[in-house]
């Protein structure tokens, strides 16, 4: 399941590489797109030369979370991979992903994102790190040549960019938290709630896909956009995920944080933050829902959760990366 706004350009570049890893595995498929009110032609393009490819159309742009829970939910198989319209599957793909499919308490799996025509790895695993009381998602981890081939690692999080997705379990989770529209840390969000509610999050590292990065420079206006909008979901994570003293803490130092970069005339983060205070009753139904889900058993807490991971990775020689 592809999400798409104007790929015109791109889809054309992803789609055959995808058929072609779906036809390897020899079990049936479909390929749906869903189209956040794309303004160039990307469902003309489909329609012309992608016949079998099934057409999910929003009528407003409503971003990625928004479209993604659309295309999902409209898929007919238990499984979806959801796919970024910028990333390449490479023909092997689905022979290292689907064997997760037959384990029940699987809700995800990722693979390892490389660059388009280069070897270099982009995303990897995401190894989950606290700083002080804030949750960090900038960390990533890869297994070791010495890891024995058939060792699955558990990652924090999915990556929405190829996202392996348990579809039962994920209409059962509620899908992507559309609080977070129009984009950034759904994907983190919600298999963090997959983990605290009992479900498994992997990195398949032998899974390889390219991803293509822009080469378009965004105007200093549209960057300190996009970064008002990451600030604002990243409180809206924690918001929603911590508890108790951890929450007090981090609340605590995020306003320290504030302070500093006011005296450095940064005021993006500020700016965040008012947007962050504006969703406070929103942050409320979304822990009373996280509650409910649990259906009265004790969730676990995200620095024993985290410490869990953590283990469980060091099983094996892993390195660690910073992005």
């Amino acid at each position: 399941m592809i999400p798409n706004f104007n790929g015109e350009q791109l889809l054309p570049q992803i789609l055959p590489p995808a058929i072609l890893a779906l036809s390897a595995t020899a079990t049936p498929y479909e390929i749906i797109v869903a189209d956040d009110a794309s303004t160039d032609q990307s469902v003309v393009l489909l329609h012309r030369d992608f016949p079998q490819v099934r057409i999910i159309q929003l009528p407003t742009n409503g971003g990625f979370s928004k479209t993604a829970n659309a295309g999902i939910r409209a898929a007919q198989f238990d499984w979806v991979l959801l796919l970024n319209s910028d990333v390449k599957l490479t023909s092997t793909y689905f022979e290292f992903i689907l064997p997760y499919s037959q384990q029940p308490t699987v809700f995800s799996v990722s693979g390892r994102i490389k660059g388009w025509g280069t070897d270099q790895i982009q995303d990897g695993g995401k190894y989950p790190v606290f700083q002080g009381a804030k949750i960090k998602t900038s960390y990533d981890f890869f297994p070791a040549q010495t890891s024995p081939a058939n060792f699955s690692f558990p990652c924090f999080y999915s990556s929405g960019a190829n996202a392996f997705i348990n579809r039962k379990i994920f209409l059962k989770l509620g899908g992507f938290n559309e609080l977070f529209s129009p984009f950034y840390v759904e994907d983190t969000e919600l298999s963090l709630r997959a983990w605290r509610l009992g479900y498994n999050n992997y990195y398949e590292h032998k899974a390889i896909c390219a991803h293509r990065t822009s080469s378009t420079i965004g105007s200093p206006e549209r960057k300190k956009q996009v970064n008002r909008i990451y600030n604002r979901n990243k409180y809206l994570l924690h918001a929603i995920h911590l508890d108790g003293l951890y929450l007090f803490s981090w609340f605590f130092q995020l306003k320290l944080e504030l302070v500093f970069r006011l005296i450095t005339f940064r005021f993006t983060p500020l700016l965040s933050y008012i947007d962050f205070i504006k969703l406070i009753p929103a942050v409320i139904k979304s822990r009373a829902t996280l509650r409910k889900l649990a259906k009265g058993k004790k969730l676990e807490s995200v620095p024993a959760l985290f410490s869990k991971i953590q283990q469980q990775i060091n099983q094996h020689p892993v390195q660690l990366q910073q992005r």
